[in-house]
C-alpha cells in the first residue's frame, strides 16, 4: 500500500492508484445500483427529480410496519417498466445509477424535523453529478422552473478545480428542495 500523503495536498495520482486493487473476478458483476437519500416530503421532492430532472419513478414501495415508503427514480423509458409485480423489481433492481427517495412518515408535517444536507458542518455527503447534453440549455429550463441555484457554470472556476476552458469544469449545482445539491 502507498504512502499516506499529508493531509493538506490529498494523494497524487501514483498515491491513489497505488491504495487500489484490480477487482476481484468475483464482483464483475457488481453494479452501483442505488443511491438512497432520505426525503422530508415527498410531494416536493418526486416533483423536483421527475419535472425538473426528467427522471421516471420507477417503482414506490411502502413498509406500514416500519412507517416508510421508498421511491425509485431513473433515468429510463417509462414504457420499458414491467407490469408484472415480481418482473418489475427485478428489472427495477437491475437498473444502473437508481436513486432511491426514503420518506419516514410524518416527517412532512414535523416543523422541527430536517435532514443533514452533509454540506455544511459537520461535512459529508456533497452532491449527487447529473450529466446533461447541454449544460447553459439546462440551467436555463431550470431558471424558468424557478429553481434555485448553488453555483451556476459560468460562476469563475468550477467546483471540480478545473479552469472554465476544460470540458470538465461545467459544473452547476441546483438546490433539490429540501437542501441536498444536484
Amino acid at each position: 500500500m502507498a504512502e499516506p500523503q499529508s493531509v493538506s495536498s490529498g494523494l497524487t495520482d501514483e498515491a491513489a492508484l497505488g491504495c487500489c486493487s484490480d477487482p476481484d473476478p468475483s464482483t464483475k458483476d457488481f453494479l452501483l445500483q442505488q443511491t438512497m437519500l432520505r426525503v422530508k416530503d415527498p410531494k416536493k421532492s418526486l416533483d423536483f427529480y421527475t419535472r425538473i430532472l426528467g427522471m421516471t419513478l420507477l417503482q414506490k414501495s411502502d413498509f406500514p410496519t416500519m412507517k416508510f415508503s421508498i421511491y425509485f427514480l431513473a433515468y429510463e423509458e417509462k414504457n420499458d417498466i414491467p407490469k408484472d409485480k415480481n418482473e418489475k423489481v427485478a428489472w427495477v433492481f437491475s437498473r444502473k445509477a437508481t436513486l432511491e427517495l426514503t420518506h419516514n412518515w410524518g416527517t412532512e408535517d414535523d416543523e422541527t424535523q430536517s435532514y443533514h444536507s452533509g454540506n455544511s458542518d459537520p461535512r459529508g455527503f456533497g452532491h449527487i453529478g447529473i450529466a446533461v447534453p447541454d449544460v447553459h440549455g439546462a440551467c436555463k429550463r431550470f431558471e424558468e422552473l424557478g429553481v434555485k441555484f448553488v453555483k451556476k457554470p459560468d460562476d469563475g472556476e468550477s467546483a471540480t478545480g478545473f479552469p472554465q476552458a476544460s470540458p470538465l469544469s461545467y459544473v452547476t449545482f441546483t438546490k433539490h428542495p429540501q437542501r441536498v445539491l444536484i
